[in-house]
Order: structure tokens, then sequence, then C-alpha cells
């Protein structure tokens, strides 16, 4: 085993780079901004400089470097190492592995920016030391990582896992993916931010209504802090958003049974306000709720850092 291993997180707005030593520590880590209109060929170019300037800046010979990890958005072919659809970035099989390791000189892997964020929240995370996880983060969409024998479940395609698109509502809000009432259409930011302009819209003398003219926007906030200062409409938005959430973790502990669910996301930062009505609903619906061993609930540790420690630890 190498003393080090570089991890690459790519991203809509930035790409951050990590030098990760063989227990998943961080020890040095740097961005630089994505900018996908300069197409894949100038994308790759950067990502490669910016891991030489990383590996100078720290005086690390390559010799004690392992390999390269990277997490990307989209549909990443592991065998092939291929990122056969990332839409974001506007990549369309593009063969990744291949050009990035003719311009670093060494072994790289790829895997789902999702998957690569929940192998690093089991590595050095809230999902440390346990056999079997679910890491859902709850961003724009909502994405997932499962964990089965510590290891990462692909599926057959490797398009497995995609929990954000489990139907929770049936005939309900159309999703972006040709279904509707899809788990992240109720339990994304985005989701929230809708169900929290549709209660102001019909309620605009609310306190709801209040914070959104001062902050100057609706935000996945807006109606937690509406909530806390009373407002029953800003309540009904926070409820309606648990309640669904905690449908779409339900059917999933039903499904996998997992040691634990890690949620990540910015909406995690209401802290007990979320997680303790979250576990009390689940505790209440899951099928095992007679056992004596259920599966934890639990908010992830590692932020932002996920993705790179989980994209690092790939090739070990």
């Amino acid at each position: 085993m190498k003393e080090y291993y570089i991890g690459v997180d790519i991203g809509g707005t930035n790409i951050a780079c990590g030098i990760v030593d063989n227990k998943g520590t961080i020890i040095s880590k740097k961005s630089i901004k994505t900018e996908s209109e300069k197409g894949y060929p100038a994308l790759v170019g950067n990502i490669a400089a910016l891991i030489a300037e990383l590996i100078a800046e720290n005086n690390i010979s390559k010799e004690k470097i392992g390999g390269i990890g990277v997490g990307c958005p989209g549909l990443c072919n592991k065998e092939l190492g291929v990122v056969e659809r990332a839409v974001n970035l506007n990549w369309f099989n593009e063969p990744l592995v291949r050009d990035l390791e003719a311009k670093t000189g060494f072994r790289v892997q790829i895997d789902n920016d999702a998957n690569a964020a929940a192998y690093g929240e089991f590595i050095a995370g809230a999902a440390m030391g346990t056999n079997s996880a679910i890491v859902i983060t709850l961003g724009t969409g909502v994405g997932s990582g499962i964990i089965v024998d510590k290891k990462l479940f692909y599926g057959m395609n490797f398009a497995g896992g995609e929990i954000g698109h489990m139907v929770i509502k049936r005939d309900g809000i159309p999703c972006n993916c040709g279904r509707s009432g899809c788990f992240e259409n109720y339990s994304s930011a985005t989701g929230l931010i809708r169900m929290t302009k549709e209660a102001i819209e019909g309620n605009p003398n609310s306190k709801m209504a209040e914070i959104a003219k001062e902050n100057g926007k609706i935000s996945a906030r807006t109606a937690w802090l509406a909530a806390k200062e009373g407002d029953i409409h800003g309540q009904r938005v926070v409820d309606e958003y648990i309640d669904g959430l905690a449908c779409g973790i339900t059917n999933v502990i039903n499904i996998f049974q997992p040691d634990i669910v890690c949620i990540g996301g910015g909406v995690c930062n209401e802290g007990d306000t979320l997680l303790v009505p979250l576990k009390k609903l689940v505790a209440e619906m899951v099928f095992s709720r007679a056992s004596k061993r259920n599966t934890r609930l639990a908010i992830c540790r590692l932020g932002n850092d996920a993705g790179i420690i989980g994209a690092a630890m790939l090739g070990i």
C-alpha cells in the first residue's frame, strides 16, 4: 500500500482535489472553477494541472502516490473507464481514465460522485466501522450511494443506487427523469424550495413570506426559519418535507436493512430540528420496528470532503 492517494471531486461549479493518506485523512487540498463550457479536453488538462500543482506544493514524490480516484456526476462505466453520460458537464462517452492517465502518469479510477461521497463517509465519516450503509445527499437532487458487505453496490450497468428516482407519490410531481412523484421531488433542496414557494403564494401575509422578502429570495431555509418563529405555514412545509423524507428513508431501510443511513446536504444543518422528528417517523413506519436491532439514522460528518476522500480511496 502506498502512503498517499489523490482524490478529485468534479462538481458543476468547482473541481476539488486532495492528497489523502492511506487512512483516509486529507493532507492538503485545493480547488478550481469547473468551467465546463470550455469543453472536455480543456477540463481534463485543468484537472491534470491541478493535481501536479498540489503534489509540487506538498513536495511529495510520485513514488509515494498510489493513484488517482475521480468522482464525477453522471453515469461512469468503471470497467471501460468511460464517463458515459454527465449532462451537466456536457460529457458523453468520454474516456476519462485513458486521458487522465496519459496526462498524469498515474493509475486512474472513476466513479459516480455520489458513490465516492458515500465511500468517503464509510471510510472516514459517519458510516465508519459498519458493514452496510446507505448515504443520501439532499441537494439540488437526491444523490445516494449504497454499500453492502463493505463494497459499493453498482448494479449490472453501474447505474444502481438511484434512490432519488424511487417513486414515493404515485402520479405526483413530474420529474426530469420522465416519471412522476420521485423521492427527490419531495426531499431535495429544490423540492423544499418549491413547497415553500407554493405555501407563500397561498399565504402571502405569513411570517414565511416576510422572511423571504427580507432575504430577497426563497431558500431551503425559509420555512425552517419561519417555523422557529412560530409560523404555522412554515411548520406545515417543514412537516411535509420531513414526512416525504421519512417515507423514502423507510423504503430504503425496508429493502436493504443497512447498519446505518446517513444523510447529508445543507438541510442537515438544521440538526435535531430535522433529525428528531425524522427518526420518530421512520421508527414508527419501518417494517423491522419490532426488532431489537434497527438501522441507525445519522447526519454525515465529512461535508464536502467526503467526495475527495471517497474518490482517493477507490484504488486501495
